[in-house]
C-alpha cells in the first residue's frame, strides 16, 4: 500500500514539474522578440551557390 501511495505522489510531482516548465516556457516566449519575417535564423549569413574549396 505504501508503494502505491509513493508512486501516486511521484506522478503528481512530475505533473506539477511539467506544468511549471510549460508556464516558464510560455513566459519566455512572450519576452523573446519574434524572428524577422521571411528569414530563417539557421540560414542567416549563408551564401548560396558554389562554395570555395576546403583548405587541407
Amino acid at each position: 500500500m505504501d508503494n502505491k501511495r509513493r508512486k501516486e505522489q511521484s506522478r503528481k510531482q512530475k505533473q506539477q514539474d511539467k506544468e511549471a516548465r510549460r508556464q516558464r516556457r510560455a513566459a519566455q516566449k512572450q519576452n523573446d522578440p519574434a524572428p524577422p519575417q521571411g528569414q530563417d535564423p539557421d540560414l542567416e549569413g549563408m551564401v548560396p551557390g558554389p562554395q570555395p574549396p576546403q583548405a587541407d
